[in-house]
C-alpha cells in the first residue's frame, strides 16, 4: 500500500491518494474543488494535482471516497470521475443529512435517497482495491453520516480528529452529537497504537507544517480534547461549539456536496445557481 497526501491551503483540507503498488489500483479520499466565494468561480488546481499523481504512478482510479458531506470545501468527485473514472462512495446515512438540508435550502429537486452517489456503504462493508481491502467504520458525531475507511494499518478518519494540538471536530451541525463523536473517537483510539490515522484537516500555527497523519498512540496520549472523561469532553465541546463561527463555505458546499459534488441543474440561461437562505442561521 502506498499513500500520498495533498494539502489545500485555502480550506486546510487533506486529500489522500491510496493505491496498491502491485496492481496500480487506486482510490482518492476527500478531493477538493477550488471555489472562490467572492466570485462564485470554481477551479481544478487541487484536483489536477491528484490527477497528475495518478498519471505519474500509472494508476487506475476505482473509488472516490467521501468521509462525509463536507461543510468547508466543495467536492471534486465529479471532476475526478469525469477525468479518470471511479465510483463516488459515501456512508449510507448521507440520506439523513440530505433530508435535513433539503428543508434548509428548500431543494424541491433533491431526492434524499443517496442516489446521487454511485455507492452507499455502511458499517462492516468491505471493498477490494487490488490486493487491498477497504473496511468501512461508522464514526458519527461531527455529522450523523461520517464514516472512516480502514486500509491495513491506515485509517482515513475524516473530521473526527485533527492533529493532537488542534483536538477534534465540532459537533453542532444539524444531526451532530458530541456524545456520538466521543464514542467514535474512543473506538478509533482502541485500535493498535501504531495504527496510522490520516486526517481530513489541519490548522497549524503560522510557519508550522500541516500534519497529514498521526498515530493512535499520539492521539491517545497528546490530543488536547481527549485527556478527561466523556462528561468533560461533552461539556467542553458544547461550550466551544457555541463560540465558533459558521465555516466560510458551508452554504455553497453543503448544497453541492449532498448532491455528490454535482452542481444544481442549469437554469434556462445555462447557469447553475446556489441558494442563500436569509436569517436562517445565527452566528456565534
Amino acid at each position: 500500500m502506498q499513500i500520498q497526501s495533498f494539502f489545500d491551503q485555502s480550506t486546510s483540507t487533506f486529500t489522500h491518494l491510496v493505491w496498491d503498488s502491485a496492481t496500480g489500483d487506486a482510490a482518492v479520499i476527500d478531493p477538493v474543488l477550488d471555489f472562490d466565494y467572492k466570485s462564485g468561480s470554481t477551479g481544478t488546481v487541487s484536483a489536477d494535482a491528484v490527477i497528475a499523481a495518478l498519471d505519474a504512478h500509472g494508476l487506475k482510479l476505482h473509488y472516490i471516497f467521501e468521509t462525509h458531506a463536507h461543510a468547508d470545501h466543495v467536492s471534486a468527485a465529479p471532476y475526478l470521475k469525469a477525468q479518470r473514472g471511479g465510483k463516488v462512495v459515501i456512508g449510507r446515512h448521507i440520506t439523513t443529512v440530505q433530508a435535513v438540508f433539503k428543508k434548509v435550502f428548500n431543494l424541491d429537486d433533491l431526492t434524499p435517497d443517496g442516489g446521487q452517489f454511485d455507492l452507499l456503504v455502511d458499517e462492516g462493508d468491505e471493498l477490494k482495491l487490488g490486493n487491498l481491502i477497504i473496511r468501512v467504520m461508522n464514526t458519527p458525531g461531527h455529522t450523523p453520516a461520517c464514516v472512516s475507511y480502514q486500509v491495513g494499518d491506515a485509517v482515513f478518519i475524516g473530521d473526527t480528529l485533527f492533529s493532537p494540538a488542534a483536538g477534534s471536530a465540532r459537533a453542532d451541525f444539524p444531526g451532530g452529537d458530541a456524545h456520538a463523536l466521543y464514542q467514535s473517537v474512543t473506538r478509533l483510539l482502541s485500535l493498535p497504537e501504531d495504527t496510522r490515522l490520516f486526517l481530513c484537516h489541519d490548522y497549524p500555527a503560522p510557519g508550522v507544517a500541516p500534519v497529514a497523519c498521526t498515530t493512535v498512540a499520539e492521539q491517545k496520549h497528546n490530543n488536547i480534547h481527549f485527556q478527561g472523561q466523556e462528561i468533560d469532553y461533552i461539556k467542553m465541546r458544547t461550550a466551544r461549539d457555541a463560540t465558533l463561527e459558521m465555516p466560510m463555505l458551508i452554504l455553497p458546499s453543503i448544497q453541492i456536496n449532498i448532491r455528490a459534488g454535482a452542481f444544481p441543474a442549469p437554469e434556462n440561461n445555462g447557469v447553475s445557481y446556489l441558494k442563500l437562505p436569509l436569517n436562517q442561521f445565527q452566528e456565534a
